[in-house]
């Protein structure tokens, strides 16, 4: 899976190898089970191969999930799981902004960090999508993209919590992201807390919420047709 179109890139040396692997691979098993599904899973297998435990083992049991179930179930699990359920969705600024008029700056910055690296925004997915993050700092800008998965640490937290809780396969994976970025300190606990309490920031009185609701609440058959 290649979502951006690089107009350069700078080559980064060996240094944080084993970081770049995890994302990489989260990447490729956070995508939507598609027809391309198989495609990823070879990758990510052979990723796992080069990547030191635990996160191999992490990453190795989401993929068997994946190669156990039938492309149907998959998707309609993964649908089920972070399109249906906002409190396990994978956009980050759903959880630093909400609904409200703030988001669009916060996707944007998400943006202006991608094209000062020298690449696209994809143009099927939010940039502030986990899997789009992931890939950016696994193959375009590792210290940019570790900057914003870093500044969106909570709301990764918040996702593990989520899917542990509901003993997805997925919860492995995130568990291997996590581990790639610094520990959650004591602010970052108990504001990791009163989200999975009282959720996202909501719009202040007055205020016109901004229009970009997230997770889209479609069916797996939507999403394999586009729609």
């Amino acid at each position: 899976m290649t979502l951006f179109r690089r107009a350069s890139r700078r080559e980064d040396p060996a240094r944080r190898l084993q970081t770049r692997l995890v994302h990489q691979a989260a990447s490729l098993l956070l995508a939507y089970p598609d027809e391309q599904m198989a495609d990823r899973l070879g990758t990510v297998e052979a990723l796992v191969g080069h990547i030191d435990e635990p996160a191999r083992g992490r990453l190795a049991r989401t993929a068997s999930y994946l190669r156990g179930s039938s492309l149907l179930d998959a998707a309609q699990a993964y649908v089920d799981t972070f399109d249906l359920r906002r409190r396990s969705t994978m956009y980050l600024t759903y959880w630093t902004a909400g609904d409200t008029r703030n988001r669009g700056s916060e996707i944007h910055a998400f943006v202006q960090t991608y094209r000062e690296a020298g690449a696209e925004p994809p143009v099927d997915e939010a940039p502030d999508h986990l899997p789009v993050v992931l890939e950016f700092a696994a193959t375009v800008a590792p210290e940019a993209g570790e900057r914003l998965l870093v500044a969106h640490r909570v709301p990764i937290d918040v996702l593990h919590r989520a899917l542990v809780g509901d003993d997805s396969p997925y919860a492995d994976t995130i568990a291997a992201v996590c581990a790639t970025l610094p520990p959650v300190d004591e602010a970052q606990e108990q504001r990791a807390r009163q989200l999975m309490h009282a959720g996202p920031p909501a719009e202040a009185i007055g205020l016109q919420p901004f229009t970009l609701t997230v997770p889209p609440r479609r069916d797996s058959h939507q999403r394999r047709e586009g729609r």
